[in-house]
């Protein structure tokens, strides 16, 4: 199961962001609890947002997607860590809106028609 808040209202000049947030220190095998950390953060902003297996996609306007990074960012300081590695792609379209989850369905239609 993917914890995906798509259910939420669309809204024009979306952009798309993939983020993910990695506390350096403190030796962990796992970061599912942090991760589920950062949803709750995620769930708070009122974006549409989607975390797959190797990060979070993020629905919403590039300058809140922004602000949303650095609180992503921020959460592992402000429990305690002293290093923080973030990798972040942003999609800005300006021509057209997009939403989570087209580009899936894009690619999924060509599958479903042999490639065309």
């Amino acid at each position: 199961m993917r914890l995906c808040s798509v259910n939420l209202p669309r809204s024009v000049d979306m952009a798309l962001m993939d983020i993910s947030v990695i506390p350096l220190d403190g030796g962990r095998s796992s970061y599912s609890g942090f991760v589920a950390e950062l949803q709750a953060i995620l769930e708070e902003s009122g974006c549409r947002y989607c975390l797959n297996d190797m990060a979070t996609t993020v629905e919403g306007p590039a300058q809140k997607l922004f602000e949303l990074a650095l609180m992503l960012h921020e959460h592992s300081f402000r429990a305690g860590g002293k290093r923080v590695y973030t990798v972040m792609k942003i999609d800005d379209r300006r021509d057209r809106n997009v939403t989570l989850g087209e580009k899936v369905d894009s690619v999924m239609r060509k599958v479903d028609s042999g490639g065309q």
